[in-house]
C-alpha cells in the first residue's frame, strides 16, 4: 500500500511538473553588439523574467559581423527569432509591403507608443503597418584623441582644411604609422560623402526615389574626396587596414588607436563608449565640431535611427513578445540596466530615466546635444533605405576598394557609381 501511494505521489508529481512545463512561454530575442551591450541586455532579460513568471526569453547574441546573414537564412527558412534586433535599412529588404514583421499597431495597447515622437514612430512604418520601433537615433561625428592633437600641437580640427593639413604634420612628427582619423572603409565613403553633401547638396542616392541624385561630376569629386582622404596620412588607408588583421577590424581594436598613432575616428556616436574603453592613459577622446563648408547647401550629417526592435510575423506568442519589446524599450527599470549600451534611447520615459541617473555625460552628451541640435532643426535628411541595402552597400563598397587598392581611375569609378548604381537601384527598388 505504502509503495502504491509513493508511485502515485510519483506520477502526480511527474503530470504537475509536466503541465508546469506545458505552461512556459519561450520566445527568441535576437541582437548583434560587443560584451558591454550582451552583458546588459542579459540582465534586462532576467529582469523581465523575474516580473513575468513562465516566460523564457531565450537569447541569441554576437557580433555585428554575420548577424545580417544568419537573420537572413532564418528568414528564408522561416525560423527568424520572435523578437529581434535590426538596422532601420534592412526594414526595405525584409519587409518591402509591410508585412514582413508583425504589425505592431495591432497590439498598441500593450506598447508605449505615447512615448515616441511621431516622427520616430514613421520610421519603423511601411505601408501604414508599425513593424519596428527605433531604440535610439543616431548620427555621425567628429572624434578625436584630444591628447594627440596637442603632442602634434594641433588644435582638433574644426574645419576640412584642418583635417587635411594635419596628415602632413602627424607624418612629420610621428612617423608613417601615425594618422590624424581613422575609419573603416564605410566610414570614409560617408566622410566624403558628406564633404559633397555639402558642397553640392545631395547625397548619393535620392532619399525617397529609387536613383542616384548626384551628378557625374559631383560622384567624381566623391571619389576624388576618398583619396584626398586617403593621401598624406589623413586616414588610414584601406591597405593598411588590411594588412592588421583586415580592413573591417574595428578601431577599438586596433594598437594604433589604443596608443594614439591614430588621433580620429568618423563613427556613430552610439559607439563612443566603445572607441574609449581601450585607451590607454595618455589619451582625451573628445567630440569636435562637425566639418562644415562655408555657405554649405547641406548639412551633410547622416543620421537615422541606430538600430530598431521588431516583431517576427511568425511569432506564436504576439502579445507577450509585444510585452517584451515594450519593456526594452519604454521601461525605466530596463533601461536602468541598459544604460546607453544601445545609444541614447528614443522613448521618453527611458530618456528621462537616463537624463536622471547622470549616466549621458562628457564625449557622449556632446555628441548627443551636437546631433539633437541639428535633428530639432530640420537639418539632418533621412537617407534613403536603399543606400544601405546590402546589395547596394557592396556595390558601393567595391567600386571604392577599387579606388582605394589604384585598380581604377577616377573617372571610371564615378561613371560606375551613376550608371551602375542606378541600374541595381532599379533592381532592388
Amino acid at each position: 500500500m505504502k509503495r502504491r501511494s509513493i508511485l502515485l505521489a510519483g506520477a502526480a508529481l511527474s503530470i504537475a511538473m509536466a503541465a508546469s512545463a506545458q505552461e512556459t512561454t519561450t520566445l527568441r530575442f535576437s541582437w548583434w553588439g560587443g560584451g558591454a551591450r550582451h552583458d546588459a541586455t542579459l540582465k534586462a532579460i532576467a529582469a523581465f523574467e523575474a516580473k513575468n513568471p513562465g516566460v523564457k526569453i531565450k537569447a541569441e547574441y554576437m557580433g555585428f559581423n554575420g548577424y545580417l546573414e544568419r537573420l537572413s537564412t532564418q528568414y528564408a527558412g522561416g525560423t527568424e527569432p520572435d523578437i529581434m534586433q535590426i538596422n532601420w535599412a534592412w526594414l526595405s529588404t525584409f519587409s518591402k509591403t509591410g508585412d514582413g514583421f508583425l504589425d505592431l499597431n495591432k497590439h498598441k495597447a500593450l506598447i508605449g507608443l505615447n512615448q515616441f515622437s511621431e516622427a520616430d514612430l514613421q520610421t519603423g512604418v511601411i505601408n501604414k503597418k508599425l513593424n519596428a520601433l527605433p531604440v535610439s537615433y543616431t548620427a555621425r561625428i567628429m572624434l578625436w584623441n584630444r591628447a594627440a592633437y596637442e603632442r602634434a600641437g594641433l588644435k582638433m580640427p574644426a574645419t576640412w582644411e584642418d583635417l587635411f593639413a594635419a596628415g602632413p604634420v602627424f607624418k612629420q612628427k610621428f612617423g608613417d604609422k601615425a594618422y590624424a582619423i581613422d575609419g573603416e572603409l564605410y566610414d570614409m565613403i560617408l566622410l566624403s560623402q558628406t564633404y559633397i553633401m555639402q558642397k553640392h547638396g545631395t547625397p548619393y542616392v535620392h532619399p525617397s526615389q529609387p536613383k542616384v541624385a548626384m551628378s557625374e561630376a559631383a560622384a567624381l569629386e566623391w571619389v576624388q574626396t576618398y583619396k584626398k582622404l586617403a593621401a598624406n596620412n589623413v586616414a588610414v588607408p584601406l591597405p593598411v587596414r588590411a594588412s592588421l588583421g583586415g580592413a573591417e577590424k574595428p578601431t577599438e581594436q586596433q594598437q594604433d588607436w589604443v596608443s594614439g598613432n591614430w588621433a580620429g575616428n568618423y563613427t556613430w556616436d552610439s559607439v563612443i563608449g566603445l572607441r574609449a574603453s581601450t585607451l590607454n592613459k595618455d589619451q582625451k577622446l573628445d567630440v569636435g565640431e562637425f566639418l562644415t563648408l562655408p555657405n554649405a547647401k547641406n548639412s551633410g550629417m547622416f543620421g537615422r535611427p541606430s538600430l530598431m526592435f521588431a516583431v517576427g510575423k511568425k511569432t506564436k506568442n504576439p502579445e507577450m513578445a509585444a510585452k517584451f519589446l515594450n519593456f526594452m524599450v519604454t521601461d525605466p527599470e530596463a533601461i536602468a540596466i541598459l544604460g546607453i549600451t544601445r545609444g541614447v534611447p528614443s522613448a521618453d520615459s527611458q530618456f528621462r530615466a537616463i537624463v536622471r541617473t547622470d549616466a549621458l555625460q562628457g564625449a557622449e552628451l556632446k555628441a548627443f546635444l551636437q546631433i539633437k541640435k541639428q535633428k530639432d532643426s530640420g537639418k539632418i535628411d533621412m537617407p534613403s533605405p536603399l543606400f544601405e541595402n546590402a546589395r547596394f552597400n557592396k556595390f558601393i563598397r567595391e567600386v571604392f576598394e577599387t579606388v582605394a587598392y589604384g585598380k581604377t581611375t577616377e573617372l571610371e569609378a564615378a561613371k560606375r557609381l551613376v550608371e551602375e548604381g542606378n541600374a541595381l537601384l532599379q533592381r532592388i527598388k
